[in-house]
This record gives structure tokens, sequence and C-alpha cells, in this order.
């Protein structure tokens, strides 16, 4: 079996549309996804890439045809939980050296339920710390100590490594994803990517 990688960031509601969608993937192929957080800032940085917000803004339809294409996503899957978070765009940084932090302490998918459900499923202010300390005390985790995990030199720097060696790959954007070495990107290329694991099984 190939292995298949997940690049991701949680300020990308595309993102979390994809990881609602991965389980099944998994169960229909028997691939399991790998997790692997980067700062989609970080990306944007590297690749002199812009959010969609600013690099279609000025582009007559583009924006609305896109919320059109989500809307078409989200009720075909029978995404039932989805609601945009009304202090989009989010600085994800601290969010996302959580998710290096909780991953050093095998915790990493529960803490990305957790951290997309507060996003985009009972959407809260998620780059102000109380907020996510709170969110992260909801969800049962030890709020204090994975926050101040999330500060020390080694997680930062793996957040730092993660996001460029995923632009040395390739990815430009999130969700980006790995099929052994086979690049996709987008939400709407996950038929590919269970096509592309098939294939390679």
């Amino acid at each position: 079996m190939s292995h298949v990688e997940f690049h991701f960031d949680f300020g990308s509601p595309n993102a979390y549309l994809s990881h609602k969608i991965i389980p099944h993937i998994e169960k229909r192929t028997g691939a399991k996804f790998e997790y692997v957080p980067v700062l989609l800032g970080g990306v944007f940085k590297l690749t002199n890439n812009k959010p969609p917000m600013i690099q279609f803004g000025d582009v007559k339809n583009k924006l609305a045809y896109e919320n059109l294409e989500m809307r078409r996503f989200i009720a075909h899957h029978g995404i039932k939980e989805f609601q945009m978070n009304p202090f989009f765009p989010v600085n994800t940084l601290m969010l996302m050296r959580g998710a290096v932090a909780a991953e050093s302490e095998g915790k990493l998918l529960p803490y990305v339920d957790a951290v997309f459900h507060y996003m985009w499923e009972e959407p809260r202010d998620m780059d102000d710390p109380p907020v996510i300390r709170a969110a992260l005390a909801e969800a049962g985790f030890d709020a204090d100590r994975l926050m101040a995990l999330a500060e020390t030199p080694e997680i930062k720097n793996k957040l730092l490594k993660n996001t460029s060696e995923s632009v040395e790959r390739g990815v430009f954007g999130s969700p980006s994803f790995f099929v052994g070495t086979e690049l996709f990107f987008g939400k709407d290329r996950l038929r590919d990517v269970e096509e592309e694991i098939l294939r390679q099984a």
C-alpha cells in the first residue's frame, strides 16, 4: 500500500471538508492517511501564492463560483456540521504549532478533530490564546501543557521544517495530498487521490 499524506492547515475550510471525507476513503481503500501539519501562511510566502479572497477578489464571478462549488461538495457528501467561521481569516500559527506538539505526544488526530470542530462546526475565534485554551480544555486536553509545549524551539522548528519540505515537494496551498510521490491539490481532487491509491495498490 502506498504512503498517503494530507498536508493541512486549520485555516482552510477546504482542509476541514477534506478531513470529513478522508475516513471514507480510508475505509474503501484500506489506506491510512498521514496528517502533516504545515503553516499555510509560510507556504504562501515561500511560493508567492495568495489566499483566494485576495487572488480572485477582483475577478468578477470567481469567488461566487468557488462558494457554489463548496455548497455542492457539502451537499454531495452530506456534511451537515459545517459553518463558516465569522472570525475568518484566522491566524493559525499557534494552532499549527499545537498540532505538532500534539503529534509529539501521540495525540494528533484527536487534536485535529477538536480544532477543526471549533474552527468550522462550532466556530470560535481560534487565534485568541484564551479561546484556544478553553476549547482544548473542553475537548479533554491538558491545554496549559500543550500550549507550553507548542512554544518550545523543537516544536517551532518542526513546523518550519514541515512547511519548507512540503513546498520543496511541490505544495503551494492547503489541502494538498501525496500518494507516494504523486501530488494532488484541493478537496475536489479527492476522487483522483482515491483512484491513485487503488492504482498504486
